[in-house]
């Protein structure tokens, strides 16, 4: 039976109930009437379309903060842009050369990272061996052997600590002196003007500072 005709058959009784004198006062308990209004308020639908019923029989559901879908690319990103560490075994060489020959190991490890990326497998077009790059004819004036990376990195330090006196303690000088040699520094009066020079100079001091 629908809620129309079901309401019909109520007036009927409450007709009835008057007529013969068994009408409920409004202070007694609730009419028939009454108990049918509620169950049709109950299943009026709400602003969202939702019987009030059935509203109360929902359960929240726990919110999930959105993940964006480039994170994962942008975290991989920024890994590959940061600067790789030197291999443990290498750090301790390169304090130790550092301090014997007065360098700071921060640039001695910058030099490093830039000349050979910490490889003492690293053999340049031009024949540089290793760590710091040592050529065949510096290594042997430095009385190294530039194939043994800690020998490697303590003729590197030694020779990087002569640029430093020759450019009385000029950094940039020093580091473009490293690369190009002091005879170039000392023509130019400064960083020479080679493509190569100026962006290894740039790139040791980005990461020494």
């Amino acid at each position: 039976m629908d809620i129309s005709s079901l309401s019909a058959v109520v007036n009927r009784i409450e007709a009835i109930e008057t007529k013969i004198g068994l009408r409920r006062s409004k202070g007694g308990p609730a009419s028939f009437q009454q108990m049918l209004d509620k169950q049709i308020q109950a299943q009026k639908p709400n602003a969202g379309g939702t019987t009030a019923s059935a509203q109360a029989a929902q359960k929240p559901q726990p919110q999930k903060t959105p993940v964006s879908p480039t994170s994962a690319a942008d975290a991989a990103a920024a890994a590959a842009a940061a600067p790789v560490p030197a291999d443990s075994a290498y750090l301790d060489v390169i304090r130790e050369a550092a301090g014997k020959y007065g360098v700071d190991p921060k640039l001695v490890s910058a030099v490093a990272e830039i000349e050979s990326g910490f490889s003492q497998d690293a053999i340049s077009a031009t024949g540089a061996v290793g760590v710091m790059q040592l050529m065949p004819e510096t290594a042997e004036s430095l009385g190294v052997n530039p194939y043994d990376a800690k020998q490697n990195i303590n003729g590197g330090t030694q020779y990087l600590r002569q640029m430093l006196d020759s450019f009385n303690g000029d950094v940039r000088k020093a580091v473009a002196a490293y690369n190009a040699g002091p005879e170039a520094v000392r023509e130019y009066g400064g960083v020479p003007p080679y493509s190569e020079t100026q962006q290894y100079v740039s790139s040791v001091l980005d990461i020494y500072r």
